[in-house]
């Protein structure tokens, strides 16, 4: 069962569980649309995976399957990300 995070990792910003905004990679980790699409480019800076929409849950099954309230802020990996020497060889 998905933990559905509250938070982005990069800029912590709330994502409840019925969040449309709320994007993750196989391993759950979770970020924001903004962060996920600009400063990642789609990609998890933990894993490199792909980040995709995060399913929301049922409310009704929110009351027997609550969502984590365990948050998670690594905003140096999208400092990462968006650094000049990562970006280097890119082409946009």
């Amino acid at each position: 069962m998905l933990q559905l995070r509250p938070n982005c990792e990069c800029c912590d910003r709330d994502l409840p569980p019925d969040s449309t905004d709320a994007r993750i990679c196989s391993f759950e980790c979770t970020f924001c649309r903004s962060c996920a699409e600009g400063v990642l480019r789609g990609r998890c800076p933990n894993c490199g995976g792909e980040l995709v929409p995060r399913p929301r849950r049922p409310a009704e099954k929110l009351a027997t399957h609550p969502a984590s309230t365990e948050r998670t802020f690594k905003p140096h990996g999208c400092a990462q990300q968006a650094s000049p020497e990562t970006a280097r060889g890119r082409t946009e």
